[in-house]
């Protein structure tokens, strides 16, 4: 869903600055090309522990040590 957002907002952006369908597609290529922003995970404490690991709510960070949601941040 996001990058289908992101891959209209493009061709829009193009469109509107005059370049055409071959210059929006090369605009996209090279938008996806950069990667979209990754996303952090947040997961409750109950989740981590569901999951099989501890919260380490106390230690820098707050993530989630093991499990199915090991490296996670815990809010």
């Amino acid at each position: 869903m996001r990058i289908r957002r992101n891959l209209a907002a493009v061709v829009a952006a193009a469109a509107l600055a005059g370049l055409g369908l071959a210059g929006a597609a090369t605009a996209a290529t090279a938008a996806l090309a950069q990667g979209a922003p990754t996303t952090v995970t947040v997961v409750t404490p109950s989740e981590c522990r569901q999951g099989g690991g501890t919260p380490a709510i106390n230690d820098a960070g707050d993530y989630c040590n093991g499990g199915m949601y090991d490296g996670e941040k815990v809010d």
